[in-house]
């Protein structure tokens, strides 16, 4: 089996992916990160020391077969279109782009590369959505018509430690980002599923602004968008981005023709498989609920994997994709649809529910219609403004209380 050489950019999430590389036949020779201090504790556990960059455009140069982009969330396209015109394979956290503007720069790049280019989305190789994929493209529930797609979770802002740790200073893109952006981790599952590709998306949000907290730097009053695509092929869509309501946890549920599958909220991997008593398949019971089993091949280091499996399993499928020379399924076109509903369903949420046809970045017309569009809720560099409001009601912000305790707290 072929070694994939790795370099890793960005360690704060970077970082815990050493195990599932070294597993699936990798070794990280070069990693990048302006924490001198955090290079050094990911490469604690490492037989062989990989090279130290602070410098990307260093880094890249180093020799190695792909990257993998764990930077910050909003801040991926630009690495990701570096590495792709240097002919390196790239894996690439979530979102692929925010801007459309990007998008269309990062599909143009990738279709020029000879590396290949993979949204790293680990929720659809989660246990129970490999299940869901292998019941629903076994074909006995017959066609999707509607699936929803739920990631929800809150937080205690009052707990300092953690709050800190996720918006250390007031621009950090988190106190930023519109209740539709953070979307791959509901919606991705169920385009993995099922196939089914999004068209059109309407969004309408649920503004209920932090008020119990006294704590607070975000500028977001929504607690969640509410976001519906008409796909493809004629069924629909109903998902969240990130939500902050009820309980923490994540669900899906794939309605067909002839019954439907989902996960139970609340029953770690627990999976219903429900038939229509007219269309049980024969010597199978109309409603089943089970946990799916791992393979005692891949069962103990799976198990120590993070997010349910899926930090093992999204490798997994990049070293494979590169050794068979194939194309990702979770590519650039796939990526970028991701980011489209996201971005375009803020706009849609911006404007009372105003639908957006979803591009196709295949199509040079659909290309040119948006490789200007730069808009964006998220500070750039060099402290550039965000140039479109982050919440549904563009004027909120948080008490003056809770701004100031906020900044006391990250010592500003």
């Amino acid at each position: 089996m072929k070694k994939i050489r790795l370099g890793i950019f960005g360690l704060g999430r970077g970082s815990g992916f050493a195990e599932p590389i070294i597993a699936n036949g990798g070794e990280v020779v070069a990693m990048c990160d302006r924490d001198v201090a955090k290079m050094e504790s990911a490469a604690e556990d490492l037989e062989n020391k990989p090279a130290f960059y602070e410098n990307f455009d260093e880094f890249i140069n180093h020799d190695m077969d792909a990257v993998f982009l764990s930077n910050c969330f909003h801040e991926h396209a630009e690495f990701a279109i570096k590495c792709l015109e240097k002919g390196l394979h790239v894996l690439c956290e979530c979102t692929s782009n925010i801007t459309m503007a990007e998008g269309v720069a990062l599909v143009r790049a990738a279709e020029q590369s000879k590396g290949i280019y993979m949204l790293s989305e680990n929720y659809p190789f989660m246990q129970f959505n490999q299940e869901m994929r292998k019941i629903y493209r076994g074909g006995s529930l017959g066609k999707v018509l509607f699936a929803e797609g739920e990631y929800n979770h809150p937080f205690n802002m009052d707990d300092k430690e953690t709050h800190k740790s996720l918006r250390p200073y007031p621009s950090h893109w988190r106190n930023y980002l519109p209740r539709t952006y953070y979307i791959t981790h509901s919606l991705a599952p169920l385009m993995y599923i099922t196939g089914a590709m999004p068209k059109r998306v309407t969004a309408f949000p649920v503004y209920a602004p932090f008020d119990e907290f006294s704590i607070c730097g975000s500028f977001v009053g929504d607690r969640s968008a509410v976001i519906t695509c008409l796909n493809d092929d004629a069924s629909v869509y109903r998902v969240t981005g990130c939500a902050a309501y009820g309980a923490h946890g994540n669900s899906y549920r794939i309605c067909a023709t002839k019954g439907q599958i989902e996960n139970l909220r609340g029953y770690d991997n627990m999976v219903c498989l429900r038939y229509n008593d007219w269309e049980t398949p024969e010597n199978t019971d109309s409603e089943r609920i089970y946990e799916p089993e791992w393979d005692e091949e891949t069962r103990e280091i799976v198990e120590r994997a993070g997010h349910g499996g899926g930090d093992f399993f999204v490798i997994k499928e990049f070293f494979d994709c590169i050794r068979e020379n194939r194309r990702p399924e979770m590519d650039e076109y796939f990526a970028t649809v991701c980011a489209s509903v996201a971005i375009l369903g803020h706009r849609s949420m911006l404007e009372n529910g105003m639908p957006y046809d979803i591009p196709d970045f295949r199509n040079e017309e659909d290309r040119k219609k948006y490789e200007n569009d730069i808009l964006s809720p998220f500070y750039g560099k060099d402290g550039l403004a965000p140039t479109l409001p982050c919440c549904s009601k563009p004027d909120f912000r948080p008490t003056e209380e809770q701004y100031k305790n906020y900044l006391e707290m990250v010592g500003e």
